[in-house]
């Protein structure tokens, strides 16, 4: 497994691919598959069994996971996606955008 420089609660912009453009918060990442499943991003349909929590069943619409590869980072004071590097301040190891130098 290789060290993601992408967490949980970013804002991320789809790079490649169908939904190239998009932009989304990372919901959950997955690091044994290098994918990441971002809000509104790669909706597919999920037909599910009527059940107890849903009694109708039906068709559901939700996030699929999509490669971390396909995603860049959006830095929060410039708009526009941008590299992370990692440093030491002090005795703690911080995420720095590569482009406006700022902790993440």
């Amino acid at each position: 497994m290789m060290k993601l420089k992408i967490k949980s609660g970013d804002t991320v912009r789809v790079i490649a691919g169908d939904h190239k453009g998009a932009e989304g918060k990372v919901l959950r990442v997955l690091r044994e598959k290098n994918k990441a499943i971002v809000e509104g991003v790669n909706m597919v349909s999920k037909h599910t069994k009527p059940s107890a929590k849903n009694p109708q069943g039906g068709i559901v619409k939700k996030e699929a996971p999509i490669h971390i590869s396909n995603i860049a980072l959006v830095d929060a004071k410039s708009k526009t996606t941008t590299k992370v590097g990692f440093r030491t301040e002090g005795d703690k190891k911080v995420r720095f955008s590569k482009k406006s130098n700022q902790v993440l």
